[in-house]
């Protein structure tokens, strides 16, 4: 399982994203996607922890909570849709 933390401040690093989730118990990794032309972090993150129960912990307590000034959405994080190819600019049938 994996976590989707989402609102969050566009300050945020990585480091900051373990610390207050290690409260919670061992996290394995932290993604946080920047964007592409800015090398900004978007917004949102996902991470794992080491047991489900540490996660459904972390969702619990840290859902809805103000963090680095911002309400902080988090919970399971959806599967990735494969998006397919896209038609945009494309040769037409």
């Amino acid at each position: 399982m994996s976590i989707y933390v989402g609102n969050l401040s566009y300050q945020v690093e990585e480091d900051d994203v373990r610390q207050v989730f290690a409260e919670y118990g061992t996290v394995k990794k932290v993604q946080l996607p920047t964007d592409r032309e800015t090398g900004r972090v978007r917004g949102f993150g996902f991470v794992e922890m080491e047991t489900d129960a540490e996660e459904v912990a972390a969702i619990e307590a840290l859902d809805g909570a103000e963090w680095m000034g911002r309400t902080i959405k988090v919970n399971k994080a959806k599967p990735r849709e494969n998006r397919g190819s896209s038609r945009r600019g494309g040769n037409r049938y």
